[in-house]
């Protein structure tokens, strides 16, 4: 037995050297380094201070959040509608359209940010076709703006959400929705009060999901605008590997920050799904049955 467990420890020491190399040592190296001066010589908060006293590096934290939660936003509501949809179909439809929603959700970087400058740049196919027609649907749309990152962004966030989603509707049994038809609730009463409850706390983890995935784009809104438009992780790009001037300690610090932003979601989207939790139909029945004895 003791040989047995002894060999388990034994291969298990790969992959612990390769979590060590490739998560514990990068983030060590990005601490110490948000603490290190610009001269490489001891260490210090002023690498904090001047990012958040600096507007320019403000904005960028701004901008990526506020196109963060927005794509977030839209991908959660178009994606939950995708994914009650798709549990509509006969189980070969509902796979081909899951095959589809997994290569799309992987369909992002540079490829779909060159596909949809293409597609709706300002000379792009759409564009010129439009304008040929007369038509007005993309005339003060700017794909090289917040619209058009945020039109980016929702394209993999949607059928990552509905990746996510479509399994919670399937703990939504038929004869929960029989009963409140008997009892005289339609179909809003019905998810008001059964179905979103019980779909909350998913709802809640994808959004956490989709929130990271967008904070943490860099190929995409790097291909489509470069350092047009004050991103966070592009200005991470720009300070680590920079044409003109490179600052590492600085591009430290903004990661620190990022990782710190997104944590504080992620943890904030948790206490959101454990509240959601409180309020299913099974929490509430238990904690009913738990007061009457």
């Amino acid at each position: 037995m003791k040989q047995r467990n002894r060999g388990m420890i034994l291969a298990l020491i790969p992959f612990a050297l390769m979590v060590l190399a490739f998560q514990l040592v990068p983030v060590l190296s990005m601490l110490t380094g948000s603490f290190r001066r610009e001269d490489g010589t001891g260490f210090t908060l002023g690498n904090y201070l001047h990012a958040l006293q600096s507007a320019y590096y403000m904005q960028a934290i701004k901008n990526s959040l506020f196109i963060s939660l927005s794509s977030s936003l839209i991908g959660i509501a178009v994606g939950l509608i995708c994914a009650y949809c798709i549990t509509r179909f006969t189980p070969a439809v509902r796979d081909r359209l899951l095959m589809l929603s997994n290569m799309t959700s992987n369909f992002a970087g540079v490829p779909l940010a060159f596909a949809y400058i293409i597609l709706l740049g300002n000379n792009g196919i759409f564009t010129l076709l439009f304008k040929q027609w007369g038509w007005s649907v993309f005339s003060d749309f700017n794909l090289y703006s917040w619209s058009g990152l945020v039109l980016v962004y929702v394209y993999f966030q949607v059928p990552l959400a509905l990746l996510l989603l479509y399994p919670s509707f399937y703990g939504i049994r038929e004869q929960w929705r029989e009963a409140a038809a008997l009892l005289g609730a339609g179909p809003w009463q019905f998810w008001k009060s059964i179905g979103l409850p019980i779909l909350a706390p998913a709802i809640f983890g994808t959004l956490g999901i989709l929130f990271a995935n967008a904070m943490g784009a860099y190929a995409t809104a790097y291909a489509l605008v470069g350092g047009n438009y004050n991103l966070l992780a592009v200005r991470i790009g720009s300070l680590v590997a920079g044409d003109v001037v490179n600052q590492p300690e600085m591009g430290s610090t903004l990661a620190v920050l990022l990782a710190l932003s997104t944590l504080l979601a992620v943890y904030l989207n948790h206490r959101m799904v454990k509240r959601a939790e409180r309020f299913r139909p099974g929490r509430l029945r238990s904690r009913r049955s738990k007061a009457m004895h």
